[in-house]
This record gives C-alpha cells, sequence and structure tokens, in this order.
C-alpha cells in the first residue's frame, strides 16, 4: 500500500530494517519490544520456519528514502502456543463451524506475558493507520484474525477506539513504594505475613549463595547453566522450550546490560554447582521476570530466585514495580497485587466475531470481579 511519499508493507523481518529507527520508535523503556531483542529470537531460529511464528512487521516509510515512521512486531501464527492469552476456545468453535482460524495475526512479543507496547508509532495518527494496516494485511493473507496481547496501558484506547474487542485477564505486580530495603517492604506488611515471608527466605537460602549477575559479569558459562534450569522447565511445562540455546546467547550479545541473572549456588560461595536460576529483563522503570529452572528441588526456592530476589533488585535498582509473569495466585501472599493486563483481538467473520464479543462481556465483568476480591486479600496492613 502506497500514497504519495507514503508506503506501508510487510517486511521480511525486523532484522531487515534500520536498528536505530526501530528503537526510536519502541522507545527504551519496554526491552521486549528492542531491536536486540527481536532480532536475537529471528537469528536463533525461535521464531521463523517451522515454529509457527513467522515474523510479519508492518511498517510506514515516508519519504524518498523510505524512513522508518512507525512499526508493528507482527507475527502469522498456525497455533496457539506461547502467547499466555487463550483462544484455543475461539479456534475449536470456529473449525467446528467450518471455518480456518489458523493462520492469525500475533501483534505480540514472542512467548513473553509482559506489558509493552504494541504500536510503535510517535502520534496516534500513525498508530491508527497501523491498526487499519494489520486489518488489511490479514484480509489480503488470508488471515481469519488480529491479536494485540499484553498492551501497554497507554495504548488501549486506540486499539478500543479503533473497533477491537478488548479483553481482560490478571497478572500479579509489586509496586514499590518508595521502600529502601526489602526490610522496609517487609514492614507494611501485617505481622503474620512477614514472619511467613522471613521464614520462607530464611529456608530457601539455607546452605545456598546466591548472586546477581548482569552485564559483563554474565558469562558463557553462566548461560550453559541457565540454559540447562531453562531446558528443565520448558519439558515440564511446554513440552520443549520455546527458546533456542543460541538465543540465550545472542541475547546476552546484545542485551546483557539489560539482563539481570539471579543465580543459586550450592555451598559457601559462588565455587560451587549452580542448582537453580532465574532469568530478568531490566526495563526502564520495571524489572520483568521471565524465566527459571532448577537442577534440585528446594523448599521455597521458586519463591525466593524468582519474586523475593526480584523486590531486592528492583528495590536496589530504584525500579518502580516487578512483574513476575504470568499466572501464579501464590504471588498474592507474597506481596504481589492483582493488575488488569488487556488483549486486543479483530476478527473478519462477522459471525465468530459476534460471539467472542458476547463472551468477551461476560469474561470482562468475571475478571472484574475476581480482582476486586483478590485485592481485599493481599497481605499489607490495613489502613
Amino acid at each position: 500500500m502506497s500514497e504519495g511519499d507514503e508506503r506501508i508493507r510487510v517486511a521480511d523481518a525486523v532484522g531487515t530494517l534500520p536498528r536505530d529507527a526501530w528503537d526510536r520508535l519502541a522507545g527504551g523503556d519496554n526491552p521486549f519490544t528492542s531491536w536486540d531483542f527481536l532480532t536475537a529470537l529471528e537469528d536463533s531460529g525461535s521464531v521463523g520456519p517451522g515454529t509457527g511464528w513467522q515474523p510479519l512487521p508492518i511498517v510506514i516509510e515516508r519519504g524518498a528514502d523510505h524512513a522508518l515512521c512507525a512499526a508493528m512486531p507482527a507475527y502469522a501464527k498456525s497455533h496457539s502456543q506461547g502467547e499466555y492469552v487463550f483462544d484455543y476456545a475461539w479456534a475449536d468453535a470456529y473449525e467446528r463451524a467450518g471455518g480456518s482460524y489458523y493462520p492469525k495475526l500475533q501483534i505480540a512479543a514472542p512467548f513473553t506475558p509482559a506489558t509493552g507496547p504494541r504500536l510503535l508509532a510517535r502520534g496516534d495518527a500513525d498508530a491508527a493507520l497501523l491498526l487499519r494496516a494489520a486489518e488489511a494485511v490479514c484480509t489480503r493473507f488470508g488471515l481469519s484474525s488480529a491479536h494485540a496481547t499484553f498492551i501497554a496501558p497507554e495504548q488501549q484506547p486506540l486499539f478500543a477506539d479503533g473497533g477491537w474487542l478488548m479483553r481482560s485477564d490478571i497478572q500479579f505486580h509489586w509496586e514499590n513504594r518508595g521502600y529502601d530495603s526489602f526490610d522496609a517492604f517487609l514492614a507494611a506488611l501485617s505481622s503474620r505475613k512477614r514472619k511467613a515471608i522471613r521464614k520462607e527466605r530464611a529456608a530457601a537460602q539455607e546452605g545456598l549463595t546466591i548472586r546477581h549477575l548482569s552485564g559483563p559479569e554474565i558469562r558463557a558459562e553462566h548461560w550453559d547453566a541457565f540454559w540447562e534450569f531453562y531446558q528443565d522447565t520448558g519439558a515440564r511445562k511446554w513440552g520443549q522450550p520455546y527458546l533456542t540455546r543460541e538465543a540465550f546467547a545472542l541475547l546476552g550479545e546484545r542485551m546483557a546490560d539489560r539482563i539481570l541473572l539471579v543465580l543459586a549456588y550450592d555451598g559457601a560461595d559462588d565455587s560451587g554447582q549452580a542448582i537453580a536460576g532465574a532469568l530478568n529483563f531490566i526495563g526502564g522503570t520495571t524489572l520483568f521476570g521471565r524465566y527459571w529452572g532448577c537442577t534440585q528441588q528446594r523448599r521455597f526456592l521458586h519463591f525466593e530466585l524468582c519474586y523475593y530476589q526480584a523486590i531486592d533488585a528492583a528495590i536496589a535498582r530504584g525500579l518502580a514495580r516487578v512483574e513476575a509473569g504470568a499466572q501464579g495466585g501464590h504471588k498474592l501472599m507474597r506481596g504481589y497485587e492483582p493488575v488488569e493486563t488487556w488483549s486486543a483481538h479483530w476478527i473478519a467473520d462477522p459471525g465468530l466475531r459476534e460471539a467472542i464479543g458476547d463472551f468477551l462481556r461476560h469474561e470482562r465483568d468475571a475478571v472484574a470481579h475476581d480482582r476486586s476480591a483478590m485485592a481485599g486479600h493481599t497481605p499489607f496492613k490495613e489502613g
């Protein structure tokens, strides 16, 4: 599509687009929409042929030099895995009615249930143009639908005003209320919850040494250890891991300063064997917990590495919050509070769109009710 000096097109991959121009549009706050992150997935084979995630970045270019002016991280999907917003029931219903739900268009950071911008544009006009372009891409390529998941709060109205169906869900985020230490955070909790967390941390840390690694501190042997942890978790959760070993190598090369790797070593120092680890990404205001795994099961170790160590790191770095990933009502009693997350959906078939719209209206009411109920059961002191 083109008009005058404006061109709207689907690029072959994010890696074919200029890094600096992409990152100017993405901004520096969210690591998962950065050129470095998305191209690490492409170059490692974590997305692309054979994965069910085929890159289809939608871009707006202007001027004689075709300068990149807006972009959307988008993928043609042949399944619904690795999205964390579940539409399997929609797919099944449409297939039973004789339709073909796949392929579909996914607008997301692959395998990443973390909120962030999905319309990489400098103004609302270009953002709206990207939405229309996504719809046109679905029509052109015969895709049943488009799905933008884990939308940044400030972009939700753009999708809603564009006529997309809005879907809500709940995650648990930790909010930094000006704490200068973990003890200061604990002081905000009820006495019973405070004692329980201290007991968990003491039990988890017994006989272990825990290290925080970032930037050049992360060496190849650390990635080798974490890869072993990740494979164990991936095999149990998904049957096979989504990311390749090469993905971690490339992330380490390209994004080490935006990565916090927390490793637990057996023994009094880090000369022993690493038995567990948690991989976090550092944003402008948020620490994003992404992957965890272990080779030895220890009581409360998951909570320690993924939740409490993340809080420690966020406080030390002056970050406003921790997003610890999808699901997990067990996070509530550990100081992570229920937060609504949003996705947006464009459905080509009018009948399917109407049915999904009805479902989402009821689901949003249920999610809002659940969030309100959970908000009344946080571990914080009353008043």
